[in-house]
């Protein structure tokens, strides 16, 4: 763009900084130096919120104090966090303004990692993260005009998805909550001995009731998909995909009945078949929608997973030396004495695993002097190493759950105001 003067004014949040255009040129910020290189006024206005053709003044409605500090970095090539501002608050004003995370000072960085750490965005890149300009700037000329339609389609999507939007969200919820305890209690009754005589009995009330189980999660799954905003993301959430998986062995299993092909004389298809249809234990998860244990017990899992990963690391190698150790001492020196219980490492790793969580079952147990007290060291090492990483985990859970909480809280009085409206 051709300057009307050799000056550069930067308004940003009311503090105005006057520049000349080869400083402008070379900024070291990429929103500013951008600047330079636009050839038209609407360029322009892409990079910054209004512009001064006569006063050559460039207008960002940003966080002014927060410049303060980038503008230190320029000068110094430091960069830290605004005392009394939110950490995510101002990376999002370095990401405008064309920053990144690694300018920060190692001190910042780490406040940063561990901010981002309790709020579950460790995992996501700078890029998703990086606010656009065109989003930011007018809402109303980038998002599209809503129609009674996709009001229709939203409302009916937070019905289904979200159990506290609503009072019908909730009565569903309830339903389907019933449902699920139903088909569980059909699920374990059908393992009982006296299930099969009393199946023939009332026949036909069972394949009623499990009829109209599977009927209501199907209509339900097949509502969810409609409504979903995105289809290809909605297949691949494991909750959806457990719905589908439990679904399905119930109508193969009716497509064979009316073929003539029961089940039960199938072979290999017919286990399968059994092992889908008890896939329906999974079912259980669904209530993850609607309880916040459970909520606050998917949420720690998904954020603790370097600890899980820890943890299992830590009992592998223990198993992998203890096992090897425990075989040798009670089968592998000739001693007079070959505990057959511990022929392989294989089999001595069963008895390690179940000695380092102090379970305990007493069906394996060493029988020479050198493997009782192996047996000991492995029972103390084994609390210490498990001790270690659940310490983690049991903060983020109690984290977890009070964010979790707050939600609810939140989402309740929402809830309470609507109705009162």
């Amino acid at each position: 763009m051709k300057f009307g003067k050799s000056i550069c004014v930067l308004n940003v949040g009311g503090t105005r900084y006057a520049f000349t255009r080869e400083v402008i040129r070379d900024f070291p910020l990429r929103r500013v130096s951008r600047l330079h290189a636009c050839a038209s006024e609407k360029e322009v206005l892409e990079l910054c919120d209004d512009y001064d053709r006569d006063r050559n003044e460039f207008f960002f409605d940003r966080h002014a104090q927060a410049f303060v500090f980038i503008m230190l970095y320029v000068r110094s090539g430091k960069l830290r966090f605004l005392p009394g501002v939110c950490e995510l608050s101002f990376y999002t004003e370095m990401l405008y303004w064309g920053l990144e995370s690694a300018h920060l000072d190692s001190c910042c960085q780490k406040r940063l990692d561990d901010r981002m750490s309790e709020i579950g965005l460790d995992t996501i890149s700078e890029g998703e993260l990086r606010v656009s300009e065109d989003d930011t700037q007018s809402p109303a000329e980038h998002q599209p005009a809503v129609t009674g339609r996709a009001k229709w389609l939203e409302r009916m999507r937070k019905t289904f998805e979200e159990p506290n939007s609503s009072v019908a969200a909730q009565l569903l919820a309830s339903v389907s909550v019933i449902f699920v305890i139903v088909s569980m209690v059909m699920l374990c009754a059908s393992t009982l001995p006296d299930w099969d005589t009393a199946k023939r009995n009332t026949v036909e009330e069972h394949r009623i009731v499990e009829a109209v189980c599977i009927g209501w999660f199907t209509t339900e799954c097949l509502v969810r998909f409609l409504v979903a905003r995105d289809k290809w993301e909605f297949l691949r959430r494991p909750l959806n995909i457990i719905d589908v998986v439990a679904i399905t062995p119930y109508y193969v299993t009716m497509a064979m009945a009316r073929a003539g092909m029961p089940g039960a004389g199938l072979g290999v298809a017919g286990v399968t078949l059994r092992v889908l249809r008890m896939m329906r234990v999974f079912w259980l998860m669904k209530l993850a929608r609607h309880f916040l244990g459970l909520q606050t017990l998917g949420l720690t899992l998904r954020r603790c997973y370097r600890e899980m990963i820890m943890l299992l690391v830590f009992v592998c190698v223990a198993m992998a030396i203890y096992s090897a150790l425990a075989q040798l001492l009670e089968h592998g020196l000739d001693l007079g004495i070959r505990n057959q219980d511990y022929a392989s490492i294989p089999a001595a790793a069963w008895w390690v695993i179940i000695s380092m969580t102090t379970v305990g079952y007493g069906d394996v147990y060493p029988i020479t002097i050198g493997g009782r007290m192996l047996g000991g060291v492995c029972v103390v090492s084994g609390i210490v190493l498990l001790a270690l990483p659940i310490t983690f985990i049991y903060h983020s859970f109690v984290q977890c759950y009070h964010e979790l909480k707050l939600r609810s809280v939140r989402d309740a009085r929402s809830l309470s105001t609507d109705i009162l409206q």
